[in-house]
């Protein structure tokens, strides 16, 4: 595969794995039908670096130092993936819909990716979260969250931003100059959690069923 198209592979790859989450929302043949025909919206959502203020990063600190889970974030190395595909798994539970499992070995495609990093929250000794980060750009400039999921257990207790936090961080250390992500434009609970972030809309995209793996 050539290095122009392994960018766009990768994509798809990612866009795929979280298209389980707007199965909980919709029925599978509804989801079906949707990126066949009408295609799925998704927004376009980005964050320049000069507009993280200290006063605005002092202010989501704020928010992780309040919560009670305590979170302690880490790099998930290559023997870490199980426990990845676990916390996906476990993430979508809550739907009563079908979605394809993630395994290890699926996972490791992404993975494999030298700009792809995955962080990973445990909570009371257990892996309760995760964020794949990846990189675009002609000297990976942007960083870009390009899935987040959180177990049942932990869901609205704030883990979210915890994970959000430790994100930045890691692309400050990097030098990025701008964070982008997508949200499926009926995922309102997403949408809404990425703006408290300080995520601006900025576009719009559709896709069809080409543009998923």
């Amino acid at each position: 595969m050539s290095e122009e198209t392994r960018p766009s592979f990768k994509r798809k790859m990612i866009r795929s794995l979280f298209l389980a989450l707007e199965r909980k929302t919709k029925a599978e043949a509804e989801v079906q039908e949707e990126i066949e025909v009408t295609g799925m919206k998704y927004i376009q959502m980005k964050l320049p670096v000069e507009k993280i203020t200290p006063e605005f990063e002092e202010k989501l600190r704020k928010r992780v130092e309040k919560n009670i889970l305590r979170a302690k974030i880490r790099e998930a190395k290559i023997e870490d993936l199980e426990s990845v595909s676990h916390v996906y798994n476990r993430s979508w539970m809550t739907s009563s819909t079908p979605y394809s499992p993630l395994t290890a070995d699926s996972l490791k495609q992404i993975y494999d990716y030298s700009e792809t990093v995955i962080l990973l929250a445990n909570v009371f000794g257990t892996d309760a979260g995760f964020v794949i980060l990846d990189f675009e750009g002609t000297d990976n400039e942007i960083g870009v969250i390009a899935g987040l999921g959180v177990i049942p257990r932990f869901q609205g207790k704030g883990l979210g931003t915890v994970l959000g936090i430790a994100s930045w961080d890691y692309f400050k250390k990097k030098g990025v100059k701008e964070l982008i992500c997508e949200v499926y434009t009926d995922n309102k609970v997403s949408y809404n959690f990425i703006k408290s972030l300080g995520f601006e809309d900025y576009d719009a995209k559709v896709y069809y069923s080409e543009d998923f793996v």
